[in-house]
């Protein structure tokens, strides 16, 4: 994964409404504005008396200039989609690529006391919306949907452009995802679960030999653990990740058909407990992608059956055979 472009300070960790504050829409605004006019002194006088003490006005326009503008361009566009870690999070067009930046406020002045700006993203590739392939879901029991949706709320994937929609997947039974001994893999019910394609593909990506956590403790070197890729006809990527280590069953170039048993669902990379991260992107690499909404063709949703369906946060979802 890149290293992040800038994390200056985040004072703030209080949990805000789920809506814009005016404040932001008129701060960001001004960003943009100064940004886009090479005013970077006007930029830092945006800041709060810790963020000037955290780096010069050299070092902030040496910043704008060098790692944002130089590899980016202007801003064309933003969009506020939410919070994270109480924090505004905007959306944000550049002329040569997509990223997040979120922007935290003093309470006394409105002035700017938190302040990053996710990796960007390409804007060469086509974004997808949505899946135009029809999908089954890759587990042939009931699952429950721990996170997905699209709200903040309902999936805290959406702070991050790159996983933005994707789902965790797990089983559940009497409100636990486990029995027994909450150390241990084998006692959680979705761990070794057979993983199956969701539809036809084409496998671009395998990453294994990553062994799984004991629950609790995460990889975060190895963010998504032992992984499959699965391309599409349309150019859909199709992410698998946290599988079981020596579970996986295909190699990169290898044609699969929907239904065909992929891998097995593991504890690899940073995951705290078993569960499957699924995801739709439009590139093979996650930290270069975009994710897109996965709609799942035909499913029984809380034991009614649900067409061209998203599942959402607690649902609990399989496939009709």
């Amino acid at each position: 994964m890149r290293k992040l472009l800038c994390l200056l300070l985040f004072c703030s960790g209080l949990a805000f409404s789920q809506t814009e504050m005016p404040q932001y829409s008129m701060v960001i605004g001004q960003l943009a504005n100064l940004y886009n006019a090479q005013d970077y002194q006007g930029i830092y006088e945006l800041y709060d008396v810790n963020m000037k003490k955290a780096l010069t006005p050299e070092e902030n326009k040496q910043f704008f200039e060098q790692n944002v503008n130089r590899i980016m361009g202007n801003i064309n566009e933003w969009e506020f989609i939410g919070f994270q870690r109480g924090a505004h999070v905007y959306r944000t067009s550049f002329d040569k690529a997509l990223s997040d930046i979120m922007i935290t406020l003093s309470g006394q002045n409105n002035k700017i006391n938190g302040f990053y700006i996710a990796p960007p993203r390409p804007v060469g590739i086509p974004v997808l919306e949505r899946n135009t392939s029809r999908m089954i879901l890759p587990f042939r029991e009931e699952v429950f949907v721990y996170w997905g949706g699209t709200t903040l709320e309902q999936n805290y994937h959406l702070a991050e452009l790159s996983q933005q929609y994707a789902y965790d997947l797990l089983m559940v039974k009497d409100g636990r995802s486990y029995q027994g001994d909450a150390g241990v893999n084998e006692n959680y019910f979705v761990f070794g679960k057979e993983i199956i394609a969701p539809c036809d593909g084409r496998v671009v990506l395998v990453i294994d030999g990553v062994p799984d956590n004991e629950p609790g403790i995460m990889n975060k070197e190895q963010l998504t653990g032992n992984t499959i890729v699965l391309q599409t006809d349309l150019n859909e990527y199709i992410l698998f990740a946290h599988l079981q280590e020596g579970s996986l069953q295909v190699e990169e170039g290898e044609e699969v058909r929907q239904g065909e048993v992929l891998a097995r669902c593991g504890n690899s990379g940073n995951s705290t407990e078993p569960h499957l991260h699924l995801s739709l992107q439009n590139t093979i690499n996650m930290e270069d992608a975009v994710g897109a909404k996965l709609f799942f063709d035909q499913i029984m949703v809380n034991g009614e059956i649900k067409t061209d369906y998203l599942p959402v946060k607690e649902d609990f979802i399989r496939n009709l055979n």
